[in-house]
Parts: structure tokens; sequence; C-alpha cells
């Protein structure tokens, strides 16, 4: 009798503190598939786990290919939320009814030009497309009008190009639709022509600063992060902003959007509502990412040139497409 109320015992106070500590794991959890920058979704994560007590699993990867995964895991997937570089694999996930309706005021935090045409995702960020060049092996008299001049013989040998990048594709997505398909197909072909390969937006700053290429295209942020990481005196090339609504001026934007067969639909939504919340944003220009935010009112990180001066090309996500028609001509032009 004292063995069985002494295990009895014991067994309530097992139960006791298994109840203690089940606030942790009885907290909710949101998985969310992140294409952005891992400083900046970890600053968006931190803020909203202390917000609202939820728990957020992050699983890091590119544009494309998370939302290959997704469409791959269909209703299986353990996704709630996905967060982009750019919007194709937005659309693309949107086109295939995969993504919930964002409710209508997450939405109108954000000017309409940089939300999905259907109400499907959220932007969140933006940044300029730049040209970012060595003065000390290209003056500014030679500094191209337009991003279409990169494919002259002229910028032979003095490119660097990162094609894999997903920022690139918005990019001939901006060409195509305001130029032509010729007026690409030949940009592309001459681009890959005159331009060395690197891997990333990284590599093509750090060539155009030890001097191993002249020139570059690059979204802004990144050459403020390497003035952060060696100090704005150190620093050797400039940016040039192309302007006049030139495709080379695109304004590319990161978004968000909660999927349809998510197992904790509210909470992807209370996710959404907080990333383009003034809270939300500013954790996000506190990151250390650069990027523009997109609700009125919040300051971006000090020293960009002011976003009303960009003379961004007048695009939305709807002209940029789901990604599939650069990809192909890319591939097409060998840069693939």
């Amino acid at each position: 009798m004292i063995a069985l109320c002494a295990g009895a015992a014991l067994a309530a106070l097992a139960a006791l503190a298994s109840g203690c500590g089940s606030s942790e794991s009885s907290a909710e959890t949101l998985t969310l598939y992140s294409a952005q920058h891992q400083q900046m979704t970890n600053a968006l994560v931190k803020a909203f786990e202390r917000k609202s007590g939820a728990k957020v699993r992050v699983r890091f990867g590119e544009d494309e290919g998370l939302a290959n995964q997704i469409v791959q895991e269909g209703s299986a997937s353990p996704a709630d939320v996905l967060l982009s570089e750019n919007t194709p694999p937005l659309e693309l996930l949107a086109g295939k009814g995969l993504l919930a309706q964002v409710n209508s005021p997450t939405l109108a935090q954000v000017p309409a030009r940089y939300d999905s045409p259907n109400g499907r995702w959220v932007g969140v960020a933006a940044r300029e497309t730049v040209l970012i060049y060595n003065p000390k092996l290209i003056s500014t008299r030679q500094l191209p009008a337009s991003i279409l001049d990169l494919a002259k013989r002229e910028w032979k040998g003095k490119l660097a190009i990162a094609p894999s990048e997903p920022d690139f594709v918005p990019i001939v997505s901006a060409i195509d639709k305001l130029d032509g398909r010729a007026a690409t197909e030949r940009w592309l072909e001459g681009f890959a022509s005159n331009a060395a390969r690197y891997d990333d937006n990284e590599g093509i700053v750090a060539a155009v600063e030890g001097g191993q290429v002249a020139a570059g295209v690059i979204n802004h942020y990144y050459w403020y992060e390497q003035a952060k990481e060696v100090g704005a005196a150190a620093v050797r090339s400039k940016l040039y902003y192309f302007g006049h609504k030139d495709p080379g001026a695109l304004v590319n934007v990161s978004g968000a959007g909660a999927l349809k067969s998510s197992g904790n639909p509210a909470l992807a939504q209370r996710f959404l509502a907080f990333l383009v919340s003034k809270e939300g944003q500013s954790a996000m220009t506190h990151s250390g990412d650069w990027e523009y935010p997109l609700v009125a009112g919040v300051v971006p990180p000090p020293g960009l040139r002011p976003f009303a001066t960009l003379q961004a090309p007048d695009l939305g996500p709807a002209d940029l497409g789901n990604g599939s028609v650069p990809l192909a001509l890319m591939q097409q032009a060998g840069l693939l």
C-alpha cells in the first residue's frame, strides 16, 4: 500500500511538473519558409515572438527553391507563411491557388502597387536596382544612360553578373515588359558576352571593390552592407542610380503570403499583419539589412537615398509575372 501511494504521489508530481512547464510546449507555432536574408528574418521573428508569445520555426532557402518545394509538398506542406526576396515566387504560388487571401486591413498598410494584384500576398520591403562601379576603372562620363547600354560592345570585360541570384530575374522581366522580347533577348546576349559571372551579389561587390571588374548590377543594400563592414571612408566603389523610369531603376519588392494549407491560419494572418505593422517594419529597418520599409511613417535605415526620389519604372507585381519567362530567356542566352 505504501509503495502504491508513493508511486501515485510521484506520478502526481510528474504531472504537476509537466503542467508547470507546458506554457512553451503549448505555445502556438508558426512554420516560416524564408528566402530573405537571415539577419532581417531573425529580427522579424524575434520581434513577433516577443509580441505574440508564439514560436516561429524558420526554414531558409532561395526564392525559386522554396516556391518549388511548396508546390511539391502541396496541401501537406508544413509551411504556414512564405517570406520571399522577390515577387515572382509568390505570384507562382498564387497562380496555383496555394496562397490564402490576405486580410484587408493588412493589405491596406502598404501602397497597393506593392501588394499582390489579387490580394494573395502583402509587400514587406523594397530595394532599388543600381549599378555599382569602381571610379578608378570607369569615369562618371562613361556611366550608361540605361541598363540596356550594358549590352554594347564597349562594356565587354568591364562587367560582373550573378545570373543565379533571384534578384536578377525581375530585372529581365522589367526589360521584357518595357522594351519587348527582341530587346530583352539582345540585352541578355550582350550582357552574357560582356560580363564575368559570379555566384551572388556579394561576389560582385567584392570584385568591383577589388578592381577585378569596373561595374556590376546589384541591389543597393549590398553596397551599404559593405560600407558598414569596412567603414564608409574605406569603400572604393560607388553607386549609380539609373532613374528616369529606366528598367535599371526597378524597385524589387519582398513579400509574404500565407498558405491555404496552413495548420494555423489565424496565426499566419497575425504574422502577415505584424510584418507590415510599424513595430514589424521598424524591427526590419534596425536589422542591419538596409532595405526600404513600405509602411508610411517608418524611418528607413540611415544614409539611403530617399525612396520618393528613385524614379522607378511604373511596373507592379502583375507586370513582373511568376518568373517563368525571364528564366527561359536566361537559359536561352546561356546564363543558366
